[in-house]
């Protein structure tokens, strides 16, 4: 499988859309951060997403899909990486995240469990932890170096 991880353009936001609502991931807000998406591209078929909303130096990490039928080959960990690699580039020193199912995944990129009160006042007011995740997700935070 020949994938290409990229940045999210404006027509790709619909198939982004559509990938996470049958990945049942919240869609709230995406088209607000489309410009820290990125999108897995199989020639012009997207496969993958990962997003993150930037909050000064802190940032969320949402809507890190792949494709059922494209699972297992690698893909969430390289747009977990890509994103990762991305929050550095924007100055991110802490990285947090809500799942309910995905937490065993996110340990290997250095997240850990944290309380919701303990997550950055500007990442607690998102949308994700606000409204679109319910509250027994768990939250997770990764420091970024």
């Amino acid at each position: 499988m020949n994938v290409v991880i990229a940045a999210a353009t404006g027509a790709d936001l619909p198939i982004v859309l559509n990938l996470l609502q049958r990945c049942k991931l919240p869609q709230a807000g995406l088209e607000k951060h489309l410009a820290t998406t990125l999108v897995a591209r199989e020639g012009i078929r997207i496969v993958g997403s990962a997003a993150l909303e930037l909050y000064g130096r802190a940032a969320l990490l949402r809507s890190v899909a792949v494709e059922p039928s494209s699972r297992g080959l690698g893909l969430g960990e390289q747009l977990t990486n890509a994103a990762l690699d991305l929050a550095r580039s924007r100055g991110v020193r802490a990285i947090y995240l809500l799942t309910d199912s995905a937490s065993v995944f996110f340990l290997r990129f250095g997240f850990h469990r944290v309380l919701r009160t303990d997550v950055d006042p500007a990442v607690q007011g998102s949308v994700e932890f606000t409204d679109a995740c319910p509250q027994s997700a768990l939250a997770m935070r990764a420091d970024l170096a």
